[in-house]
Parts: structure tokens; C-alpha cells; sequence
């Protein structure tokens, strides 16, 4: 194994962390490309686990072998964001962490010289150029719907939480509730997903029935899962509020996940997300409220 020089400000905490870290992205890479069953994808992700391997096998040199705590765990972990989220995701989540290892490379450019300099300015490219350039063809056909399944998971949020809020000032029945929301969300799913054909027909996309049943699919699921609670207890508010729950859960997650595979930022989505969520709750119970008071609505329906 090389020693560190101090003449070039190499320093073995610099050497072990790059070791660490391109150690870890040329396994991962390896187990995504086993895991991969389209031939293309896989082999792009070879390519990158090479890239990051001959990284590994430079800075091993002057580190040793990368011994890493709690390997198998982060890559159960990744792997299972792949089959849940996909493998664009897991890239671009990935690549996140890259602006920090660049960012420690031009840092350490600044004092060194000779063989190790050229190196890393080779490293560097690769990591700026050439692995953002293999990433870039890596693609998903989630993803060309991913506007569809917008279009369908935040109407469906906003709508059906306003159905369940307004029937929060209706009636105490969390029956009635949840199927008034299943009913609803049934026929909007429905609306959603014919004016999301007619809109990709318009537009000349490749297939406008994927696009219809994608953003309908993704409303009737949404739906339904904000429907859940009021099956499972009688309390109005409880149920009232574990949907609230489910819908700021599943726009924070789609927010995050949007904001990953398009290089986005996800603090401020997200809270708006949540703010229209929470002030159309307010607005229809307020209404609900209203027309139960003004009909006798309540004290009919039980």
C-alpha cells in the first residue's frame, strides 16, 4: 500500500473518505445493474460501476481496502427505493450526494501536484461529465407519465380531502363520509382521466390511453387511500384526521419524489402542497358547516 505524502497535502482522512465513497457507488451500481432487467439500462450501470471501481482501486492505494460499517443494510435499503421508486430515482438520489465528493475534489486540487493531481482531475471529470452523461440516457417510462400521475394525485389530495372536510360539518356518520369520498373520487377518477386523454391526443403524444388510465389510476388510488380511515373507526375527527395524514404523507412523498428525478427543490413544494391541502380542509368543513347548520343535515343523517 502507498503512504500518504504530506508534501501534497493528501491527507489519509481524504484518502479513506474517497475510498469509502467510490467503493460504495461501484457496488451499488453493480447490485442495480444485476437487479436490472432491461438490457440497455443494465448495461449503462455497468458502465458506471467500472468507472467508480477504477476510482476505488486508485485511492485504495493510498488508503487500503474500504472496510464500510453497515454496507448490506444501506444497499437493502437502495434496492428496495428501487423497486418501490424505480431506478431513475435511486440515481438521481445518488448523484445528490456527488456534489459533495466534487466539491471535496477541487478542494484537494488546490495542493497537489504530479501523478495524483492528474488523477484527480480525471476523477473529477468523470464525476461532472461523464457519469451525469450516462445517467442523462438512463430512462424510465414512469417517467414520461409522471405529469399524468401529478394531474391526478394532487386533484385527487385537494378534492377528496374538501369532500371529507365538508361532510365533517354534515354529519357524525364515518360511514357516509367515506363512501360519499369513494363515490366522488369514483366519478372525478373518471372525468380526470378522459380529459387527460383528450389533452395527450391533443398534444400529439405517443399514447394518450396510457396517459388517461395513468392519471385515473393514480386519482382512484389516491382516493381510496384517503377513504381508508373512515372504515376503520367510527370518530369523525379520528378518521377525519388520519386522512389529513394520508394525503400531507402522500404529497410530501410525490413531492420528494419529483423534486429528485427532475433536479428540483422539495422544502418549498412541499409546503405549499400542504398549505393548499390544509386551507381547502378548512374552507369546506367551514362550508359543510354552514349547510348542516342551515338544513338540519346533521341531525338527518347518522
Amino acid at each position: 500500500m502507498s503512504t500518504v505524502g504530506t508534501s501534497d497535502r493528501l491527507t489519509a482522512a481524504d484518502a479513506e473518505f474517497f475510498c469509502k465513497d467510490e467503493y460504495f457507488d461501484h457496488v451499488v451500481y453493480r447490485e442495480l445493474a444485476r437487479a436490472e432487467r432491461d438490457g440497455q439500462r443494465r448495461e449503462l450501470l455497468e458502465r458506471l460501476s467500472e468507472m467508480e471501481e477504477k476510482h476505488y482501486r486508485f485511492w485504495s492505494g493510498y488508503a487500503g481496502s474500504a472496510r464500510m460499517r453497515g454496507l448490506r443494510l444501506r444497499l437493502f435499503l437502495i434496492l428496495l427505493l428501487r423497486r418501490l421508486m424505480g431506478v431513475v430515482f435511486v440515481i438521481k438520489l445518488l448523484e445528490r450526494h456527488e456534489s459533495e465528493v466534487v466539491a471535496r475534489y477541487r478542494r484537494l486540487l488546490e495542493g497537489l501536484d504530479g501523478e495524483v493531481r492528474e488523477k484527480v482531475e480525471e476523477f473529477l471529470r468523470d464525476e461532472e461529465v461523464h457519469e451525469k452523461s450516462l445517467m442523462s440516457q438512463i430512462d424510465e417510462p414512469v417517467l414520461r407519465y409522471i405529469g399524468f400521475v401529478a394531474l391526478g394525485l394532487s386533484d385527487s389530495i385537494i378534492e377528496i380531502t374538501g369532500v371529507h372536510a365538508g361532510f365533517l360539518g354534515v354529519t357524525a356518520s364515518t360511514l357516509v363520509a367515506g363512501v360519499a369520498g369513494l363515490i366522488v373520487g369514483f366519478a372525478a377518477s373518471i372525468s380526470m382521466g378522459v380529459a387527460a386523454y383528450l389533452k395527450a391526443k391533443s398534444e400529439l403524444r405517443h399514447r394518450p390511453i396510457s396517459s388517461g388510465l395513468v392519471t385515473g389510476l393514480a386519482y382512484m388510488l389516491s382516493t381510496v387511500l384517503l377513504a381508508f380511515p373512515y372504515f376503520l373507526t367510527h370518530e369523525m375527527l379520528a378518521a377525519f384526521a388520519g386522512s389529513v395524514a394520508f394525503a400531507v404523507l402522500l404529497a410530501t412523498v410525490f413531492s420528494y419524489y419529483v423534486a429528485v428525478v427532475q433536479d428540483l427543490g422539495f422544502r418549498r413544494e412541499a409546503l405549499e402542497n400542504t398549505a393548499l391541502l390544509l386551507g381547502t380542509a378548512v374552507a369546506t368543513y367551514l362550508f359543510g358547516e354552514a349547510l348542516g347548520t342551515a338544513f338540519g343535515i346533521r341531525a338527518a343523517i347518522h
